[in-house]
């Protein structure tokens, strides 16, 4: 490309020279001078058309673009027809070129991938892309095509790193989204960078606390923490250079949401977390020795520090389902500090940085892509299943993600793959779908085990039948794997199905029989007053026995055609008339309808959410259920769900006026245990005005105690208040508040 046509697009598109020349260069390295010039084009065009002007005040579209092929290029080693697809997909929603040209042009690949964004993106323009009823369309839509996948995750990571220049409501389902849909995808996919900045910045826009004070204890601690890097890394070094190896040698710092998870899961302050980081071992080795070479290093690591035999992780012997190879050990090093080793080649090292992206540069499109569609078509097919309902299917998809993997045989040796907690039963479906349904027990190692036995490691299995066995209801809560469960489904609903046909007519016969009109309306209204959710569980109820048939003609006549539908009728308003009506405009801004929460609000039926327990002054919103309105926290544990599959339902509310009631909370406190701290406590609690004691309660574990508290207090400015100040009684080592 000559300099004159870098600084031409330059001029046109407003970006860096460094962006234009690393973008267009691999494009013209792509495409012939003809399909390129085409290229520049259209982009002209579309830029005379005001098209790259839109977007939100922060950044423009073009840099939305821009920025979203720079990271499917970096991240994902994505090339050619997914970048110009990126370029591609407004100029043709614009009407600047169609499809057909596209195709034309270009090919059949990028018609492919600009189609696939389409549908997407005209999903999420007509409703939440996490709506449950739009959900399992957005993942087959995506499902169909593994490069739409890459360029939806490399846009929304963007997002995210410009996700404060959003309204409040906006970045809140950016948020949910990317945690509930697009963090398990990159983590399935094995884009591991993406996926740990992805809970980075999740952890950042909602508990900013917590990040910070992470982010904070890390760079206190970088000093100490670089130098006992060196001392570990040196005798290593020292024995490397005489292998002859090539190697290169890197200390990691764990991610801030890992160590924030340590945190409360370990109840401990940072000081005593000492995983926090990782040592790891790049060797650049020719493929046929690489398996060798990274075992060479593990000798000579085993050598110098004692591993732990429970930590060896050996993904080079058995690669992980979405290629990642590497070998895991952790060893003690000096001052008796655990410390994780991690060896690769570079070859391992990319794929585990981008994935499947890396794994077919390598490996050949054909030859890598085998795994992964092997899952896309499994998910397909429980997507495709019209016999589920959208939360089994969004169940099924869940179930495959981020589970830890177990290696199990046939007798033959052949493997298989299978999640952690995986069943015989788990293993047969595995093996068929007839093997799983006419399951009966297995042979494991050679003992005889029933269907529920759990599965380890190495185990060898042989499956049991019997031709007279099939699918049960309860074996859905014996399974782990979705390939399993909607096999069980669809055989549990083929069978509901006959046996809701065999009653329909039994009892259109009986009706007939004794002369009496079937009216339809009046027969819903009788099997909803006998309790039934379902018409197919009435009629499985007949055709059991269960019910007896002429007893339910019976209450039929008595239930009398004169019978109306019950309406609940409520002295407060109901829930469901908040829910927000908004027009096309409002659904994009965070202007519409919105909740005032005070003490003199009468007519709404609403309640405090006892999984995070607001209080006045917290951050919140109102979520509709069955209930009524319940209020939740911002930042409360269940809000990423409750916006993910029933954003329909979310109400934005606030607080006003002044608090006129008294709020218990729970105080999460440790510190050393010394005499006389709890005292201290307690004394500042006790002199705190409009504060009072309700409960305590304290551990005390290795010269550390380990304390919940809850008082009872006004608002958010009391609470803080009082935060601060047991802070400062000396001991106390971290004050947090409970959900």
């Amino acid at each position: 490309m000559s300099l004159n046509k870098q600084n031409d697009i330059k001029k046109d598109y407003n970006v860096t020279p460094s962006i234009a020349k690393r973008l267009l260069k691999d494009a013209h390295n792509s495409l012939s001078a003809e399909e390129f010039d085409k290229l520049r084009n259209i982009l002209k065009e579309s830029l005379r058309k005001g098209i790259y002007q839109r977007g939100r005040k922060s950044f423009s579209l073009l840099e939305s673009i821009v920025n979203t092929a720079l990271v499917a290029m970096e991240y994902m080693g994505l090339r050619s027809s997914a970048i110009l697809a990126v370029f591609l997909y407004n100029p043709v929603t614009e009407h600047v070129i169609s499809e057909a040209e596209v195709k034309k042009t270009f090919g059949q690949d990028v018609s492919k991938i600009v189609k696939g964004l389409i549908k997407i993106n005209d999903m999420e323009a007509t409703q939440s892309a996490l709506a449950s009823e739009n959900y399992a369309n957005l993942l087959l839509s995506m499902a169909e095509d593994m490069r739409v996948i890459f360029l939806m995750i490399a846009n929304r990571l963007y997002m995210m790193r410009n996700a404060m220049s959003f309204d409040e409501k906006i970045r809140m389902n950016l948020l949910t989204e990317v945690s509930y849909l697009y963090t398990p995808l990159a983590h399935k996919l094995g884009l591991y960078a993406i996926k740990t900045e992805f809970e980075d910045l999740y952890l950042k826009y909602t508990d900013p606390d917590s990040y910070i004070f992470v982010e904070r204890k890390i760079s206190e601690s970088r000093e100490v923490r670089d130098k006992y890097i060196r001392e570990f890394i040196k005798p290593i070094e020292n024995r490397l250079k005489d292998s002859g190896l090539k190697y290169d040698i890197k200390g990691r710092v764990k991610s801030i949401s890992s160590i924030n998870n340590k945190l409360k899961k370990q109840q401990v302050d940072f000081e005593h977390i000492y995983d926090l980081f990782a040592i790891r071992i790049i060797l650049d080795s020719e493929e046929s020795k690489e398996k060798a070479e990274c075992w060479q290093v593990y000798s000579v690591v085993a050598d110098l520090y004692t591993p732990n035999p429970k930590r060896l992780k050996d993904w080079l012997s058995i690669p992980k389902s979405n290629g990642y190879e590497s070998l895991h050990t952790t060893v003690m090093g000096p001052e008796s500090r655990w410390v994780e080793v991690q060896i690769r080649t570079k070859r391992m090292d990319e794929v585990a940085e981008k994935g499947f992206a890396a794994h077919w540069k390598y490996k050949g499109v054909k030859d890598s892509q085998s795994k992964l569609d092997e899952w896309l078509a499994n998910l397909r097919e429980v997507l495709e299943n019209d016999s589920l309902g959208t939360a089994e299917k969004l169940e099924a998809f869940k179930l495959d993600l981020y589970d830890e993997e177990i290696y199990v045989f046939t007798p033959k040796g052949d493997l298989h793959k299978l999640p952690k907690g995986a069943t015989v039963l788990d293993f047969a479906f595995s093996i068929h779908s007839k093997v799983g349904a006419t399951c009966v027990s297995g042979l494991v190692n050679g003992k005889n085990v029933p269907i529920r036995h759990k599965l380890k490691s190495g185990d060898q299995i042989e499956i049991l039948t019997s031709p007279n066995q099939s699918p049960k209801q309860d074996w859905l809560n014996i399974v782990t794997t979705s390939k399993a469960k909607n096999r069980i489904r669809q055989q549990l609903k083929e069978e509901a199905n006959k046996q809701v046909e065999i009653a329909k007519e039994l009892l259109a016969r009986r009706f007939k029989n004794r002369k009496i009109e079937d009216y339809e309306p009046n027969l819903m209204r009788l099997i909803k007053k006998l309790g039934f959710k379902t018409v197919t569980g009435f009629y499985i109820k007949i055709a059991d026995g269960t019910l007896d048939i002429n007893n339910v003609i019976d209450q039929y006549l008595d239930f009398g055609k004169k019978e109306t539908e019950l309406h609940e009728k409520h002295e407060t308003t109901s829930a469901d008339q908040f829910i927000p009506h908004l027009n096309e405009d409002e659904k994009h801004s965070s202007s519409g309808e919105e909740l005032v929460i005070d003490h003199n609000l009468t007519g709404i039926d609403y309640k405090l959410a006892k999984c995070c327990n607001p209080i006045y002054g917290d951050e919140i919103f109102g979520f509709v259920s069955s209930q009524g309105i319940k209020i939740h926290r911002k930042n409360c544990p269940n809000a990423k769900d409750m916006f993910a599959r029933f954003a329909y339902r979310v109400v934005p509310a606030r607080w006003s006026g002044k608090s006129a009631s008294g709020y218990i909370i729970t105080l999460r406190i440790i510190g050393k245990d010394d005499i006389g701290i709890i005292n201290n406590l307690t004394s500042i609690i006790s002199k705190e005005s409009g504060v009072s004691m309700r409960s305590i309660s304290i551990d005390s574990i290795d010269g550390l105690f380990q304390g919940n508290m809850s008082v009872m207090l006004s608002d958010t400015t009391a609470l803080n208040g009082l935060i601060k100040k047991l802070k400062t009684v000396k001991g106390v080592k971290e004050v947090s508040r409970l959900n």
